[in-house]
């Protein structure tokens, strides 16, 4: 029997007995319980990576409840991409999630071959056939906020900007930053650099310095290393994606803060209930979901900062304020 099959078979077992343990008990009134999904994980890079961490945080907390098991393969090179996606196909797997900025023809093909397999990955493009949906980190709306901060702090009014790649996913976040900082100060200007790497610490410390020696004093931390930077040279950073604050205590100002929760849990009903199909996950990190939010540290920053980032929010979540979403590379101003 081929893997594919296999797997579909499953899926509809799973969600099947799902369905009876809604209306069916046995001896002391426990409902029938479904096994937990197969999910398995690709990553380029550690798992210990801002980006990835918040993927394996949210797989993590859907094994802890019981929900899912889970498997994964981290550092896993661009060459090598392929064959992982296979052999965990080829294993049985109900939902394979990853990321696929590098490897966008090659995943697309394996999806393609094993159509009976779930398949969430981040991605820069759209969704492809039936089983091969998309997420990204659409956490602009907290940039956005953050941003403001980061205008209202700076006293040199020139901010650092080191990202990883030039991609939508990076661009987006920091352009929505740049114009939160513009709001609320419009002299503000920014020096942009891209290291060309996802995880290389040491590389956006030394573009941070280089930042710094002109001037910077907030550096906006896309990667990590910028925060080191920062904290060397006494100035304030940015957060992103993640919360590091209690790491560099008293210069983390504040963070833009993704949470991949709703995307997974979505896609985890999905394929218990059969109805997984190809589709962009990218809304589940919007702030009103709940993918999105953003952590401010009052002390760092001048009176009033905090109110006027609450009273934006609100804005937001409401709906009478909406952020950019601009995927074209930023460039300095200065």
């Amino acid at each position: 029997m081929k893997s594919g099959t296999f797997s579909l078979s499953r899926r509809a077992l799973l969600s099947a007995v799902a369905a009876a343990a809604a209306v069916v008990s046995f001896g002391f009134g426990t409902p029938a319980q479904a096994d937990p999904l197969k999910v398995s994980a690709i990553y380029t890079v550690p798992v210990e990576q801002q980006w990835v961490s918040r993927i394996h945080k949210a797989l993590n907390a859907a094994k802890e409840r019981g929900d899912i098991s889970y498997e994964f393969s981290e550092n896993v090179a661009n060459t090598d991409y392929e064959r992982v996606m296979r052999e965990y196909a080829e294993n049985g797997s109900d939902l394979i999630v990853g990321e696929v900025f590098g490897v966008e023809r090659a995943a697309r093909k394996v999806a393609a071959q094993y159509p009976d397999t779930a398949f969430l990955m981040g991605s820069s493009f759209a969704p492809d056939g039936d089983n091969f949906s998309v997420f990204d980190n659409f956490i602009h709306e907290p940039s956005y906020l953050v941003g403001m901060a980061a205008g209202a702090a700076t006293k040199s009014n020139k901010i650092g900007m080191v990202g990883g790649f030039a991609i939508p996913e990076v661009n987006r976040l920091m352009h929505a930053f740049m114009e939160g900082a513009k709001s609320v100060n419009p002299d503000v200007e920014f020096m942009v650099t891209f290291i060309n790497s996802w995880y290389d610490p040491p590389k956006a410390k030394e573009a941070s310095f280089a930042m710094i020696d002109k001037g910077a004093d907030i550096m906006y931390a896309e990667r990590f290393g910028v925060s080191d930077a920062a904290k060397e040279r006494g100035i304030l950073a940015v957060g992103n994606v993640i919360d590091t604050a209690a790491d560099y205590p008293g210069t983390i100002l504040g963070s833009a803060l993704w949470h991949m929760e709703a995307t997974i849990d979505h896609a985890i009903e999905a394929v218990k209930a059969g109805e997984f199909k190809a589709e962009d996950y990218g809304k589940f990190s919007y702030m009103e979901y709940g993918g999105g939010s953003v952590v401010l540290d009052a002390s760092l920053l001048p009176e009033g900062t905090v109110a006027k980032v609450e009273a934006k929010q609100a804005e937001i979540l409401d709906g009478s304020f909406t952020v950019n979403v601009n995927d074209e590379e930023p460039k300095s101003s200065m």
